[in-house]
């Protein structure tokens, strides 16, 4: 039996975003060498609003970029089901800049490291940092810790986080855990 368990929802989330963008603001100043990629697929929504927020406090525009490592995953070969690509766009050079990579939750950490392969294709960044949204604790497969957290969770293997953007349809924000 499929169970679900509300873990954030508006306007709390909206009060996790103000918080990891007042973080970000700390470490990043006014963001002169700093850029904002949203991993696909569900990353961009949360680097959107990141960006919007961040925009908004500090008066300007934030370079926003969106990031598909679909072919960089270790498991891309292994799948009965080939996985089906998303949009890379990312129109600056990464070279020599602070990179502020966005997903919505991180697991195992697999798909961090696949990230960071596919941004070679864009320069050398001086320094990249992880954000995310959900943190599951305990799953990590690999040594990839995320500099910036809006929560941590506890969760079993067998569970997912199922993170609904309105900007996916949703009706508002939430974020689920999966039994």
């Amino acid at each position: 039996m499929n169970q679900k368990r509300l873990i954030l929802s508006s306007p709390l989330l909206e009060i996790v975003i103000s918080r990891l963008c007042q973080e970000l603001i700390e470490n990043h100043q006014q963001f002169d060498d700093s850029v904002v990629l949203g991993l696909q697929p569900r990353g961009i929504y949360l680097a959107e609003r990141i960006v919007r927020e961040l925009g908004r406090t500090l008066g300007k525009d934030i370079p926003l970029g969106y990031l598909d490592a679909t072919f960089y995953r270790d498991d891309f070969r292994r799948r009965d089901t080939p996985l089906r690509p998303n949009t890379t766009h990312v129109p600056f050079l990464l070279e020599k800049k602070k990179v502020i990579l966005i997903d919505d939750v991180i697991s195992t950490g697999r798909m961090v490291r696949a990230a960071l392969d596919a941004m070679t294709a864009f320069g050398r960044p001086s320094k990249i940092e992880l954000l995310v949204l959900i943190d599951r604790r305990y799953n990590r497969e690999l040594p990839i810790k995320p500099g910036y957290i809006g929560q941590r969770v506890n969760t079993l293997e067998s569970q997912r986080v199922l993170v609904e953007w309105t900007e996916q349809g949703a009706e508002t924000d939430r974020i689920w855990m999966m039994e």
